[in-house]
């Protein structure tokens, strides 16, 4: 009888062990929110434009493409597997669009197809990357990781290939409607990322597909055995992430004018950086919409920042790095990253 009353008092004493952590956990979700207000505090230290109302618009519409980009690869992430070729999505699904659309004069393919279904072949593009990617994961068991980075250098190659090292230009004004108009002072693109957000974040917390998603993150064989299409959903989120990724690209297109053939090059390692800054675990199963917005948000911010105090561009990418870092090591005090 001893032995039986000491067997279930243990489940009882871990879950008390764990409680103190998880309560850190769920903190981490507002973590980013005193941060973000030091950095507005020192921002109005830094330059008296930094507070400015065109400042700040300034950095919500930069930070627009990439947080459609970082809620792609978190969803992915969440699911416990990876996504290296969004970067290169952003490249070349707008490119293609485009090239559908413009005339061969101005390096297009001279197919000229309506102004319509060229925007409608961006999505399709990015729908088509990430239908491949989630075949070659989910159904060939390759490695998520190496797929997508081999996807990310064909991608790179297709799209240096198909404009030749060069820039398209001429593009009709549609491609850059997301970042030029605006809408109660803020731009299309703020705005549907603010949307895609919401819809995320509410999925991930009320319905049973979010649910399913952190299932098969912590543990995929155990979210089968409860009757979770495991292969679907991943697949299916692999290709909702491809979308999201060209939504992204299109974005990028608006804010520049044009599209030169390293257009996203890059851009994954800021990706990332927002993503784990915000608590979306590597190891997959945890984090949340809220924090990895927190994430895109802080490193806005911190980019912005810098550019007001004349700090030279190539120090940035050595911050970021410094960030994931200290992301990493909150992550282990408050037992995220627990085997």
């Amino acid at each position: 009888m001893k032995g039986n009353a000491m067997a279930a008092n243990a489940p009882d004493a871990r879950a008390a062990a764990r409680a103190p952590r998880l309560q850190l956990a769920r903190l981490r979700d507002f973590a980013l929110i005193p941060a973000l207000v030091i950095l507005f505090v020192l921002g109005a230290f830094v330059s008296p434009s930094f507070l400015t109302e065109a400042n700040i618009i300034s950095i919500l519409g930069a930070s627009a493409a990439l947080a459609l980009v970082v809620l792609a690869e978190s969803l992915i992430i969440i699911t416990g597997k990876f996504d290296l070729s969004v970067e290169s999505t952003v490249g070349i699904a707008p490119a293609v669009g485009a090239m559908l659309v413009i005339p061969a004069a101005s390096g297009g393919f001279g197919t000229e197809w309506p102004l319509a279904a060229g925007l409608l072949a961006i999505l399709g593009i990015g729908a088509i990357v990430g239908f491949v990617n989630g075949f070659l994961v989910v159904k060939l068991r390759l490695n998520a990781f190496i797929v997508t980075l081999a996807m990310l250098i064909v991608l790179r190659g297709m799209l240096v290939g198909a404009t030749k090292g060069g820039t398209l230009f001429d593009m009709p004004a549609p491609f850059f409607a997301l970042a030029t108009t605006t809408l109660i002072g803020l731009p299309l693109s703020v705005w549907l990322a603010a949307l895609a957000f919401a819809l995320a974040g509410g999925m991930l917390r009320y319905h049973r597909l979010g649910r399913a998603l952190y299932a098969i993150g912590g543990n995929a064989p155990a979210a089968r055995a409860a009757g979770i299409k495991v292969d679907r959903i991943t697949w299916g989120v692999f290709v909702l992430a491809g979308v999201l990724a060209a939504i992204g690209g299109l974005v990028v297109t608006g804010y520049v004018g044009a599209i030169n053939a390293n257009q996203g090059n890059g851009m994954i390692f800021t990706v990332f950086a927002a993503a784990v800054i915000g608590g979306v675990s590597l190891d997959g199963g945890r984090g949340s919409m809220f924090g990895a917005l927190c994430g895109v948000l802080l490193l806005g911010v911190v980019q912005n920042l810098l550019t007001l105090a004349q700090v030279p561009s190539f120090w940035i990418q050595a911050i970021y790095g410094a960030i994931i870092l200290g992301a990493l090591m909150v992550a282990k005090l408050t037992g995220e990253e627990q085997q």
